[in-house]
Parts: structure tokens; C-alpha cells; sequence
């Protein structure tokens, strides 16, 4: 459980001890079981041991080889533990075999992940979005789930849908996955709803997205500090997951120029796909938007690999294609500053900028290289609008930059920048 004192920090109050378990076929796992490290811990659990067995091949009925699990299973025992926690996905048979060898609860990567889902989403569509993906995770796993379920108490891989629910007939649980895609069905309606009152005022939409904890939501916040719309910030911690649930703030800087920024759920290896597949709705503003910020931690030894892995995902849900700005984000925690921002400068097929959200520093090189993605097609135009016309110019007054005003005989004479689309749309007044 994860608790904030009154100063804000976090306390985490741990509510198990855990073994972790990897298999290293080929390449290095170090990494990889780092990370599941850090996120069982964002999820409550003392890590106290791990194990990583080197094998070519995974053991059908328990994945990792008999004399394994029997080393397991002394090593729980001596070391106290109530869980493990297995970086591989494990079938339904693998965790029934599991438990009945270790005699503890088994849970793998994508149960972790979906059970700290569960425990930070705050909106409705949020938690209908975890709730989809846990059941449609475990109805194929039902019989491996069984013995698991018939323990009380709680703990890692309870949350959620309840133990009551999971227990009920494969017919009962399809049921309740209808009814949550009709719901959420009903949600994505309203969201296209939104969205093309936006498309018809003409407010260009930026994405934040990247891995977890590379600071999106920090970003926003100071975005919206200049925006002068701080009271609107969101919720920012220095933790994986802190935030899962979507939001949406108008940006506006000087001169009108005005987008909408969204904050997207942070993305992590091994992501699971029925977690993609379940918050795909809510990922669909990415594919809407005119800008992807995709914001990356340059601080982290691995940045490379978390670049590599939100591409995925984003290929993945369809939005590829879109044009992105590389954020290098948290450069004031690099011990060699200027010579690591002059190689990430250079770097990528896309544009890039480093930035320090917490400093404040490369924030105006960003909102430079916003403008030109997003205003460029914008032109500096004279315009003779008649007085029986002043819709149009209060139109132009709230949309446009305007530079200069005067009343002649003929009509409000106006200096302006105009979009492209505004220009055709008032051609006739153009002088």
C-alpha cells in the first residue's frame, strides 16, 4: 500500500515479502528484473530474494526446471515469503503447479502490473479500463486460478474484480466483460463528442506520452504554470504508475496561440497486452493529435531502451506516423550536463530538446519548436472588415494575433496572423 505523509512523501507500508524469478535465455535480464524489482515494490511488496535460472527452453508445466522449483520452494520457506513473483507470463497450469511445489501465492509480471492498475486508477473509465483487462487476463487462467482464489486475505493480485467475481462461471465473468465494453463503448462517444467540438474551433491537440516515471505529468505542470493555469496542474510523483488516468488541459501562451495537452498512462517493457488492448479507447486521443511529445528520461542509463519500447506502443496502437518532438526530460540529474545534452541534440531521426521540467530549463526551446509543428501554416495578413461584420472581428480578436486595430471609413482595418484555415475562410477582407 502506498501512503503520502503530511509533507508528501511516500511511505510504503509493505504487505508482502517476495521472491523474484527470471529466465535468462540468451541475453542479459539484468535489467528486465530491475524494473520488476521496482514495480513490485510500487506495488506494496518487500523484495527479499531472486532467482534467475538460464535455460533455452521454458518448462511447459511449471517454467522453470523441477530442481528449480524445489530450490524455490526451500528458499521461500526459509526466507519467510508469502509471494512470488515470475518476470515471465505463466499460463493457468504453469501457477497451479507453482503453488502446489512452493505452497505460496505465485503471481507473474503482467498480474503485478495489472494489481497496481488497479490500485491507482481513480476515474470511472479507468478502473472499467483495468477491470476489462484483468478479466480478459484471466478467463483463459480460471482452473490455474483456483486454488489461489480459495485463499482469504488480501494482497498482490486480489484487486480488482474481487475473488468473488474471478470464482463465478466462465458464461458469468464473459457477461461482465460485454457489459464493460458496452460501457465503455458509451464513454468513447462521449470523447468523440469533445473531440469534434475541438476540431470544429480549430484547437490543435499535443500528446505527452513515454515510459513511466520519465515526467510527462511534471511537464504539464510547468506548461500550465506559464500558461498561468496552475491551479489546474495534476498529479505528479517520482514513482512508476503514479498516474494512469487521462488528462486534458488548454494550453494557451502569448498572442493566442492555444493547444489542447494531453497527459497519457506511462508505457513500460513487457507491457501487457490485454492492458494495451483494454486502455486502447482511451489511447485513441494519441492517434488524434497533432503532436506527439514523446518525453524520456536523460538521466536514466537506459533511455535508448525506453525510447525503443514507447515506439513500440505507439506503432502498436496506430500512431506510428504521427510527427514527434523527442523531450529529453530531468537533465539537471546528469552529472556531465552539457556534454550529454550536446550528444542527445544530435541524436534520433526526430527533433529533439532537453529539458528540465523541475528547473524550468530548455522549456522555451519547446514551445519554440510547438509553434513551428503546430502554427507554421500561419500568415500575417491586412484585413478590411465592414461594420456590419463585427462577429468577424471579435472572431479574430479571440482567435487570431492580432497586432494593430483601426477604424476607417469603410470598416475595422486589422494587422493580423491568421491560420490557414481562418485566411481562406475570410479571403474576401484580405487586402
Amino acid at each position: 500500500m502506498i501512503n503520502f505523509d503530511e509533507k508528501n512523501e511516500v511511505i510504503t507500508e509493505y504487505e508482502c515479502r517476495a521472491i523474484l524469478v527470471g529466465i535468462e535465455a540468451g541475453g542479459s535480464i539484468e535489467y528486465s528484473m530491475s524494473e520488476l524489482e521496482r514495480l513490485a515494490e510500487a506495488a506494496g511488496c518487500e523484495v527479499v530474494g531472486k532467482m534467475v535460472q538460464s535455460a533455452e527452453r521454458r518448462n511447459s508445466a511449471t517454467c522453470i526446471g523441477t530442481g528449480k522449483v524445489r530450490e524455490l520452494a526451500e528458499l521461500a520457506e526459509n526466507m519467510e515469503v508469502d509471494t512470488v513473483i515470475f518476470n515471465e507470463e505463466l499460463s493457468g497450469m504453469q501457477i497451479r503447479n507453482l503453488e502446489d511445489e512452493i505452497g505460496v501465492r505465485v503471481i507473474d509480471r503482467t498480474i503485478l502490473i495489472l494489481d497496481i492498475f488497479a490500485a491507482r486508477a481513480t476515474s470511472g473509465e479507468g478502473k472499467l479500463q483495468v477491470e476489462l483487462a484483468q478479466l480478459q487476463y484471466r478467463l483463459p487462467r480460471l482452473m490455474g486460478f483456483g486454488k489461489s482464489l480459495s485463499r482469504q486475505g488480501g494482497g498482490i493480485g486480489t484487486r480488482g474484480p474481487g475473488e468473488k467475481k474471478l470464482e463465478t462461471d466462465r458464461r458469468h465473468i464473459e457477461r461482465r466483460i460485454d457489459d464493460i465494453k458496452a460501457e465503455i463503448n458509451r464513454l468513447i462517444s462521449t470523447r468523440n463528442t469533445q473531440r469534434a467540438r475541438r476540431e470544429k474551433n480549430e484547437i490543435p491537440v499535443v500528446a505527452l506520452v513515454g515510459y513511466t516515471n520519465s515526467g510527462k505529468s511534471a511537464l504539464m505542470n510547468r506548461l500550465l504554470s506559464l500558461s498561468e493555469k496552475a491551479d489546474k496542474s495534476v498529479m505528479e510523483r517520482d514513482m512508476l504508475f503514479a498516474t494512469l488516468d487521462t488528462a486534458q488541459r488548454s494550453i494557451k501562451l502569448d498572442s493566442n496561440y492555444e493547444f489542447i495537452l494531453i497527459d497519457t498512462v506511462g508505457f513500460v517493457s513487457k507491457l501487457p497486452h490485454s492492458l494495451v488492448k483494454a486502455f486502447k479507447a482511451t489511447l485513441e486521443e494519441v492517434n488524434y493529435a497533432d503532436l506527439l511529445l514523446h518525453v524520456t528520461d536523460a538521466s536514466y542509463s537506459e533511455r535508448d531502451f525506453h525510447i525503443d519500447v514507447t515506439e513500440s506502443v505507439i506503432k502498436e496502437i496506430g500512431a506510428g506516423s504521427k510527427e514527434h518532438i523527442i523531450v529529453y526530460n530531468k537533465v539537471d540529474l546528469l552529472d556531465d550536463e552539457p556534454e550529454t545534452v550536446s550528444t542527445l541534440l544530435r541524436s534520433g531521426e526526430h527533433e529533439t530538446v532537453c529539458v528540465s521540467a523541475k528547473r524550468g530549463d530548455g522549456i522555451d526551446e519547446l514551445l519554440t519548436l510547438i509553434k513551428k509543428k503546430l502554427f507554421a501554416d500561419r500568415m500575417r495578413a491586412k484585413l478590411l472588415v465592414p461594420y456590419d461584420k463585427g462577429d468577424i472581428v471579435s472572431r479574430l480578436c479571440e482567435k487570431a494575433t492580432v497586432f494593430a486595430t483601426e477604424y476607417t471609413e469603410k470598416g475595422t482595418l486589422m494587422d493580423a496572423e491568421l491560420s490557414a484555415a481562418d485566411a481562406g475562410r475570410y479571403r474576401e477582407f484580405i487586402l
